[in-house]
């Protein structure tokens, strides 16, 4: 088994826990990428677990299992870990009733809700922090709120996820980096960022299907993100050319993938070949 680089791989073959990524990486909106099912089940099959790691935080878990499942991917709740549960980890521990003011989607505004946040998604100067997302609803009125709180307050101010863009069918759109740095420009300030590139997702799926990183792979379409949190976290890491990152842009990064492979159906034909 070969990588893009005739990298030998068969390393691979005894991973028992595959991350993967989703937007770029399984699929592209709601096309699904040729390879997906079938690298899915050939992991189910060997015995292996798969989860989703996605920075994408306009959906809610229960959002992500209704897609995925109309796209014939089986899956349920334990298969996802994504920027809005590791957001509401963190909001735990270091905002316990505080009242969060939320830019975002309709369905991170329930999952915070859900989780037991306490969150407003109108102007309110007693908020205790702001949070923004990935928001695909997202009002002129929205930012507005979001830049008068973060100009007339200093309060922590918290990002789900540093992506730049999100990629649809047609190219890419802004995502929640991109958001981040328009406000950046209006108030002066940067978010403390959840999610990849930090390991503690990683982490949490290892410790929940008592894994070890020895046991662990991870496979996503961005460097930045993707690859620097598994690099971050000490497991191998495959990067794949079907979504954001281009290889001779790859070969840019300080924080460098284990392997290349131009997409799910490449590194499913290694396993099987």
């Amino acid at each position: 088994m070969l990588d893009y680089n005739d990298k030998p791989a068969d390393e691979l073959k005894k991973k028992s826990l595959w991350l993967l990524d989703m937007d770029g990486t399984i699929y592209e909106e709601n096309r699904i990428f040729d390879g997906t099912l079938a690298l899915l089940s050939h992991i189910a099959s060997s015995g292996g677990q798969y989860v989703f790691l996605t920075n994408n935080s306009s959906k809610s878990v229960e959002d992500y299992i209704k897609k995925v499942t109309a796209m014939g991917i089986k899956a349920n709740r334990d298969s996802f870990f994504t920027s809005s549960q590791a957001t509401v980890l963190y909001l735990k521990e270091h905002f316990p009733d505080a009242l969060i003011y939320c830019q975002g989607t309709e369905s991170l505004v329930k999952e915070l809700r859900d989780s037991g946040i306490r969150v407003t998604t109108e102007m309110d100067l007693s908020a205790d922090a702001v949070l923004v997302g990935f928001d695909t609803e997202l009002t002129f009125r929205k930012l507005r709120n979001t830049c008068e709180l973060l100009t007339k307050r200093d309060i922590p101010y918290i990002a789900t996820n540093p992506d730049f863009v999100c990629p649809t069918d047609y190219g890419f759109v802004p995502d929640c980096g991109s958001m981040c740095i328009g406000i950046r420009y209006a108030t002066g300030k940067m978010p403390l960022v959840i999610g990849k590139p930090e390991p503690t997702m990683i982490y949490i799926a290892e410790q929940k299907f008592a894994k070890t990183a020895a046991d662990t792979v991870l496979i996503g379409d961005r460097v930045y993100t993707d690859i620097a949190s598994g690099v971050n976290a000490g497991v191998t890491t495959i990067a794949v050319l079907s979504g954001e990152a281009k290889y001779e842009e790859i070969m840019t990064y300080e924080k460098q993938p284990t392997f290349v492979f131009r997409s799910v159906k490449e590194i499913f034909e290694g396993l099987t070949e």
